[in-house]
């Protein structure tokens, strides 16, 4: 792989991780906004927080698939194929984790 790919790869992947960051901060938010805070609260109306939280959750999801999309995007760019090696069935799995740990947080904030 020339030099410049390499780099090219490496922005892609801090890219990615920063996307992720996002998205798992996006879905900590909806935890917090749409659990937490109604449980803070006595006797107020709990559904705003709830349709927030479950805002949240559902923008960390689509962070999280963007992500993960975008530098599958620009592999192929590079000429890195689709399926290439141990990294990319990682990359997909981590990122198909943290889409059920977004599903989960939806389940929690819509179950009481």
């Amino acid at each position: 792989m020339p030099e410049e790919d390499r780099r090219t790869s490496l922005a892609g992947e801090r890219t990615l991780l920063a996307w992720w960051r996002t998205g798992f901060t996006a879905i900590a938010a909806a935890l917090a906004l749409g659990r937490v805070v109604p449980a803070l609260l006595h006797n107020g109306t709990r559904w705003p927080y709830v349709v927030v939280g479950l805002g949240f959750a559902f923008y960390g999801i689509a962070l999280i698939g963007y992500g993960t999309r975008r530098i599958r995007r620009l592999n192929a760019e590079i000429g890195i194929p689709e399926g290439d090696g141990k990294a990319e069935r990682a990359t997909l799995v981590l990122a198909g984790v943290g889409v059920a740990l977004g599903i989960a947080t939806i389940v929690l904030i819509i179950v009481q």
